[in-house]
C-alpha cells in the first residue's frame, strides 16, 4: 500500500542501526519523535467538493486527500502534523485522449483549476492547491500507461504519458529494450512526469537526460491538440520538445510520449574508488569525464556524504577493515567515493572501467572493487526510504541541488552546506550537511546537498526553519551562479528564483507562451512562474 504521508510502499522501510543514530545524535542533537496525524482525522477536514457533476471525477475524501500534496518537506509537514488547508475538489482517472480533451472542455466552462498529476513525487511544490476561490481539480494520469508503439527500426517507443518507471521498463525489457532513465524517484514517478520536469536519471552520462530521450509528444491544451513530431534532427525553426520540456503543466496535459530506447546492456559494472581528498577527486572526475571514455555513470561524494554513507552501511568490522586499507594508502579522514558505472558490450564496459580507473590512479584514487558499487546498485531505489525513518527518529531530511560550470563547482558545494548549517543558527539548531556531485559533464556538474536537522515537535516551528533553510541555500546558489534546479524542476518553491536565470525578457516570453496555449490560467497555475508574473 502505497503511504499517504511519506515515501513509498509502506511495507518497505530502511532501518537505521544504532551506530547511525548515534553519529546523528553526535553531529545534531537527540531527536525528538512525533506523532503523526490520523489519515481518517485528516479526511474529516476535507470540506464539500464544489464541482459540477462529472462521469470521470472521484469527489470522495480519501481520494482528495490522497491527491493534496507531493513530496517535499513542507508538503510532509503539512501531511504528518495534519495540517492540509487546501484539497482538490476532485480526481479525474482518465483513460485516454478523448478523456483528457472532455476534462479541458469541462474546466473551460465552468472555470476549473486543473493539476496534473502523475506519480505524486514533485519535491518543489508542483501538485499543492493554491488558496483561491476557483475549484480544483487533480488528473491522475496512471491509467495512461501503456506501450503504444514500438518502432525496432527506428528505435523509438511511444507510451501512455502516465506510465510508471518500472512499467515502463518492464514493457520495454520483454522486447531487448531498455530507456536507462532511472531517477531516484524511478519506483513512483511517470513518463510524463519526468518530460515537464527536464528529469535526469542517474545513468544519464550514458543514455542522456530526458531531453535527450525525448523524440515526440501529444499534448491536449485548453486550445487544442499539440502534435509533436518524430525526427532525428531539424533544422526546421525553434524546437517545439523544448517548449514543452519544464512546462510543468503550464501548456496543457501530456498523454503521449515517444522515446529513443537502446538495446539492454549486456553488462553492466558498478565499481568504488577513493580519494584522499576533495581537490584530487574533483580534478580526477573532471578528467575522466571530459576524456569520454563511455562510461553510464560518475557520482563523487565528498567527505561528508562519504563518512554519512559508510556509517549507514551497517557491517562496522568490513568498514573498519576497509578505513583501516584505506589510511594505508593515504585516504584519511577526507577520503571522497566516488562511484564509476558502465553499461553496454562487456568488452567496451570494461575498456571504459580500465579508462577511468588509470586516470582515478593518477589522482591517487584508491579503487575499492565491485562490491560496493553493486551495493548502491541494488539499493539506489530505497536509500529515498530513510526520510521515512528518519522522521520516525525525530529528524528531518531536505534536499536542494543545482548544476555550475567545473570553475565554480567547490565554491558552489561549500556555499550551499554553509548556508544550510548558518539557517538554524538563530534557533540554535544544528544541520548536518553533505554534498555529492550526481551527474558530470564535460563542462560542469550537479552539486546535490542533503540537509539533516531536529524536528521541534510544532508544526509553525518546523515550517519556519524549512523555509530558512529553503531560502538561505537558494540565495546561495543564486549569488554563485547557478541554475535553481538541475533536476527537480521549478513548482513553487523555486519560483521565485527563476527570474536571475532567465531575465525578464525571458520571463515574459514563458508567460506569453503559457498564456497562448492557456488562455483563461486553468493549467496548474501558480507553478513554475511567480504569481506576480503568472497573473499579468
Amino acid at each position: 500500500m502505497r503511504r499517504w504521508n511519506g515515501w513509498g510502499d509502506d511495507s518497505i522501510t530502511f532501518a537505521l542501526n544504532e551506530d547511525a543514530l548515534g553519529f546523528l545524535r553526535e553531529r545534531i542533537g537527540q531527536g525528538k519523535p512525533q506523532a503523526d496525524a490520523v489519515f481518517e482525522r485528516v479526511c474529516q477536514s476535507v470540506p464539500a467538493s464544489r464541482l459540477p457533476a462529472h462521469a470521470l471525477i472521484d469527489t470522495t475524501t480519501d481520494a482528495r486527500v490522497r491527491h493534496s500534496l507531493g513530496q517535499s518537506l513542507p508538503d510532509w509537514l503539512k501531511m504528518r502534523y495534519g495540517k492540509i488547508t487546501t484539497f482538490p475538489d476532485g480526481v479525474a482517472f482518465p483513460e485516454s485522449s478523448e478523456d483528457i480533451r472532455s476534462l479541458l472542455s469541462y474546466a473551460s466552462e465552468h472555470g476549473v483549476a486543473l493539476i496534473p498529476y502523475g506519480g505524486g513525487t514533485s519535491v518543489v511544490g508542483h501538485l499543492h492547491v493554491e488558496e483561491n476561490a476557483q475549484p480544483v481539480l487533480s488528473v491522475d494520469m496512471s491509467r495512461m500507461c501503456a506501450l503504444l508503439n514500438l518502432d525496432r527500426e527506428a528505435q523509438l517507443a511511444t507510451f501512455g504519458a502516465g506510465v510508471f518507471g518500472p512499467d515502463l521498463e518492464a514493457q520495454l525489457r520483454a522486447h531487448g529494450y531498455t530507456l536507462g532513465h532511472f531517477p531516484q524517484s524511478f519506483e513512483y514517478s511517470t513518463l510524463g512526469g519526468w518530460v515537464v520536469t527536464r528529469s535526469s536519471g542517474q545513468q544519464s552520462l550514458r543514455y542522456g537526460r530526458i531531453e535527450q530521450l525525448l523524440a515526440g509528444a501529444r499534448v491536449e491544451t485548453p486550445v487544442g491538440r499539440l502534435d509533436i513530431q518524430t525526427f532525428p534532427a531539424s533544422a526546421a525553426g525553434p524546437d517545439l520538445r523544448e517548449m514543452l520540456l519544464g512546462s510543468e503543466g503550464r501548456m496543457g496535459i501530456v498523454t503521449e510520449v515517444t522515446v529513443r530506447i537502446s538495446p539492454l546492456p549486456a553488462c553492466e559494472e558498478f565499481h568504488a574508488v577513493f580519494f584522499p581528498d576533495w581537490e584530487q577527486a574533483q580534478a580526477a572526475v573532471r578528467a575522466i569525464v571530459q576524456a569520454r571514455p563511455g562510461l553510464s555513470m560518475l557520482r563523487l561524494s565528498n567527505a561528508n556524504e562519504t563518512l554519512t554513507s559508510l556509517t549507514l552501511a551497517g557491517h562496522k568490522s568490513l568498514i573498519r577493515l576497509l578505513e583501516t586499507y584505506l589510511r594505508l594508502r593515504g585516504c584519511g579522514s577526507e577520503k571522497c567515493l566516488l562511484l564509476v558505472g558502465g553499461s553496454g558490450e562487456k568488452k567496451q564496459v570494461r575498456h571504459a572501467i580500465k579508462s577511468a580507473l588509470k586516470i582515478a590512479s593518477s589522482h591517487n584514487g584508491i579503487h575499492a572493487g565491485k562490491t560496493m558499487g553493486e551495493k548502491w546498485k541494488q539499493g539506489r531505489f530505497k536509500n529515498v526510504y530513510l526520510r521515512n525513518t528518519a522522521w520516525q527518529h525525530g529528524y528531518a531530511i531536505d534536499t536542494v541541488e543545482t548544476a555550475c560550470d567545473w570553475p565554480k563547482v567547490k565554491k558552489m558545494m561549500q556555499a550551499m552546506e554553509q548556508a544550510g548549517r548558518a539557517a538554524l543558527a538563530a534557533d540554535k539548531e544544528l544541520v548536518h550537511a553533505y554534498t555529492h556531485l550526481s551527474h558530470l559533464y564535460a563542462q560542469g556538474a550537479s552539486v546535490y546537498s542533503t540537509f539533516v536537522y531536529r524536528l521541534s515537535g510544532d508544526y509553525e516551528t518546523d515550517h519556519a526553519r524549512w523555509k530558512m533553510l529553503k531560502t538561505q541555500v537558494s540565495r546561495a546558489i543564486v549569488a554563485n551562479g547557478g541554475t535553481i534546479s538541475h533536476q527537480h524542476g521549478v513548482g513553487s518553491d523555486h519560483a521565485a528564483y527563476l527570474l536571475a536565470e532567465k531575465g525578464e525578457l525571458g520571463m515574459a516570453s514563458l508567460h506569453n507562451l503559457f498564456r497562448h496555449f492557456d488562455p483563461q490560467g486553468i493549467m496548474n497555475p501558480g507553478k513554475l512562474l511567480p504569481a506576480e508574473d503568472a497573473a499579468r
